[in-house]
C-alpha cells in the first residue's frame, strides 16, 4: 500500500528553487537556524531575568531582615524602660506634676507618656487593669489599648509590679529608627507592616502591583510583650526585568547566528565545489570511456575491411609469380599493422567497456542520491529561475554503485537545466518522482522544455548522437551503459503537454 505525504512547497533558501517534499515535514536550513536563535535567545533571556529576580529577592531579604532587626532592638528597648521604672519605683511627689517618669518622652520621643497605678488607686479603664493582670501571670509586660486607626499606631504596654506598677503610651511610627532605615520610605517598592490580631499599621507603604512576581517576608518582632508580626511585600512588575541586557543577549545571538550561517554557507559552498570537481572527473574518465568504446566500434568494420583486403590482394600476388616482391612485401606489413591496430582497439575496448566494474555495489537512499545532486545544481537551478519539485511517494533503497547512480541523475539534470533554458522563466519546471513499481525503485525526471522529437527519440541514446550545438552525444549513452551495469534500465519518453521524461529503474535493495 502507498503512502503520500505532501507537504507545502517552501522556498529553498540557497538556490531559489521551490520543492515539493512528499515525505513528513522536516524545517529547512533557514528554519533551523531561525528555531536555533529563538531557543538560545528565550534561553538567554530566561536566564538573565532569573538571575536578575534572584539578586532582587536577595536584596528584598536583606532589607526585611534589617527593619525586623530594628524594630525587634526598640521593642526590647520598650521593655527595658518599663522594667527599669518598676525596678527604681520613681517616688511621685505630691503636687508635682513633672514626676521622673514623665521626663522619659525627652529621651524616648517614641514614649508619649508614662501612668503608673500606686497601692490604693486603680487604672482608668478595664483594659489596663486586664493587661496588669496578664502581665503578673506571665511575669512580663502585656499589651493593651492596640490602636490602629487613622494610622496613628499607638498602643500601651503594662508591666506590674510592686509597689506601683506602670505603663508606656507608645507611637509606633516614632518608633521606628529612621536614621538606621535601610530603605527609602517615599520611593521603595518594598510594602512594610506590622500586624497584630487582624490590624495593620503601615510602616512604609511601598508599591505592589497586580501582576508580577511576588517576594514576602513573615516574622514576629523578639519580643515577647509587643508580638507584632512584621510582613514586607515586594512586587516585581515586568517592567523590571532587564530588558536591556536581554535586547544586548538578543543582539549578540543573531550576529554570532549569523557569523556561523556565513561559515556554514562558505563550508556549503567548499563541499559542493569539491563534490562537482568529485563528479565531474569520474565523469570525465567515463565520457572518456564511452568515447573510447565508441571509436573502438566505429573503427573495428573499417579495420576489418582494411584486413580482408590487404589479406586478398596477398593472395592475388602470391597466385602471380610475375608480380613484383615488394608488392608482396608491403601487403604483408599492411596486414601485419592492420592486425597491430586492431588489437590495440581492441584492449581498449575491453579496458574501457566496463568502467565501474571494479565498484561493488551497495545499498543506496534513491532520494538521498537525488538530494545530493539537487543540492550540487543549486547554483544553477537558482541562476535559472527553475522551479524544482520533489514527490517522494516512499522511502526507496536500491542496489547501486553510489558514484555511478549519482552521475546518472546529475546528467539527467543537467540536460532537463540546458533544456528548460529554450522556455520562458516562468514555465520553467523540473519534478522529480520516486516510488517503488513491481518491486524496482523508479525515478521519473521530468521537464517543461521543449522536448524531444518523435523521430528523434529512438536515438537518444546511441553514441555521439546529439540534438544540442556543442554537444558530444555521450552523455545519455554513459547514463544508459552505467544503468545497464547496474542491472537497471534508462528510457525516454515525451512529457505531456510539453517537455521530456526519462525514467531511470533500478533493482531494490534485499530487505532485513
Amino acid at each position: 500500500m502507498k503512502v503520500a505525504i505532501f507537504s507545502a512547497c517552501q522556498k529553498h533558501p540557497e538556490i531559489g528553487v521551490m520543492q515539493e517534499l512528499t515525505m513528513p515535514f522536516k524545517l529547512n536550513a533557514y528554519g533551523q537556524r531561525l528555531l536555533l536563535w529563538l531557543v538560545l535567545s528565550a534561553l538567554g533571556a530566561v536566564l538573565l531575568a532569573r538571575s536578575e529576580l534572584r539578586q532582587l529577592r536577595e536584596a528584598f531579604e536583606t532589607d526585611a531582615r534589617i527593619s525586623h532587626r530594628l524594630l525587634s532592638q526598640r521593642a526590647v528597648q520598650h521593655e527595658a524602660v518599663l522594667a527599669t521604672l518598676a525596678l527604681l519605683q520613681p517616688t511621685a511627689q505630691p503636687g508635682v506634676a513633672d514626676t521622673a517618669e514623665q521626663r522619659l518622652s525627652s529621651v524616648y520621643p517614641q514614649i508619649l507618656s508614662v501612668q503608673r497605678r500606686d497601692p490604693g488607686s486603680i487604672w482608668p479603664n478595664t483594659s489596663l487593669v486586664d493587661a496588669e493582670n496578664a502581665s503578673r501571670q506571665t511575669q512580663h509586660a502585656a499589651l493593651a489599648n492596640l490602636d490602629f486607626t487613622d494610622q496613628l499606631g499607638r498602643y500601651q504596654l503594662v508591666l506590674a509590679a510592686q509597689p506601683s506598677s506602670f505603663s508606656l503610651l507608645i507611637d509606633m511610627s516614632a518608633s521606628v529608627p529612621w536614621s538606621d532605615w535601610s530603605m527609602p520610605v517615599q520611593s521603595s517598592p518594598v510594602r512594610v507592616t506590622l500586624e497584630q490580631a487582624g490590624k495593620v499599621f503601615v510602616v512604609q507603604p511601598g508599591r505592589v502591583t497586580p501582576s508580577g512576581w511576588r517576594f514576602e517576608f513573615r516574622k514576629n518582632l523578639a519580643s515577647l510583650s509587643q508580638p507584632f508580626e512584621l510582613v514586607a511585600v515586594r512586587q516585581v512588575g515586568w517592567l523590571e526585568l532587564p530588558w536591556g541586557v536581554m535586547a544586548v543577549w538578543t543582539l549578540l545571538m543573531a550576529a554570532l547566528m549569523a557569523g556561523w550561517s556565513a561559515w556554514q554557507r562558505q563550508r556549503n559552498a567548499r563541499r559542493r565545489a569539491e563534490e562537482l570537481l568529485r563528479v565531474g572527473q569520474v565523469e570525465r574518465l567515463n565520457t572518456l570511456g564511452e568515447l573510447a568504446a565508441g571509436m573502438a566500434h566505429e573503427l573495428n568494420q573499417p579495420l576489418t575491411a582494411i584486413l580482408a583486403n590487404t589479406q586478398a590482394a596477398k593472395r592475388l600476388l602470391q597466385d602471380d609469380p610475375d608480380e613484383l616482391p615488394a608488392a608482396l612485401q608491403a601487403m604483408h606489413q599492411a596486414v601485419v599493422q592492420a592486425r597491430r591496430a586492431a588489437d590495440v582497439l581492441a584492449r581498449l575496448r575491453r579496458a574501457v567497456e566496463q568502467p565501474n566494474a571494479a565498484q561493488p555495489s551497495q545499498v543506496v537512499d534513491l532520494a538521498q542520491a537525488v538530494r545530493n545532486a539537487l543540492d550540487l545544481l543549486a547554483p544553477e537551478g537558482k541562476r535559472r529561475g527553475v522551479t524544482v519539485s520533489v514527490q517522494v511517494v516512499q522511502p526507496v533503497q536500491v542496489l547501486a554503485e553510489r558514484v555511478a547512480l549519482e552521475q546518472i541523475v546529475h546528467n539527467l539534470l543537467t540536460n532537463a537545466l540546458q533544456a528548460l533554458d529554450l522556455v520562458p522563466m516562468s514555465e520553467r519546471h523540473l519534478s522529480l518522482h520516486i516510488e517503488v513499481v513491481s518491486g524496482r525503485g523508479v525515478l521519473r525526471v521530468a521537464d517543461t522544455g521543449p522536448g524531444i522529437a518523435p523521430e528523434t527519440l529512438p536515438h537518444v541514446f546511441e553514441p555521439f548522437f546529439t540534438t544540442r550545438e556543442g554537444g558530444l552525444g555521450l552523455g545519455l549513452s554513459l547514463c544508459e551503459t552505467l544503468a545497464t551495469g547496474m542491472d537497471g534500465q534508462l528510457i525516454a519518453q515525451a512529457n505531456a503537454p510539453r517537455g521530456a521524461v526519462f525514467t531511470l529503474t533500478l533493482p531494490m535493495a534485499p530487505g532485513p
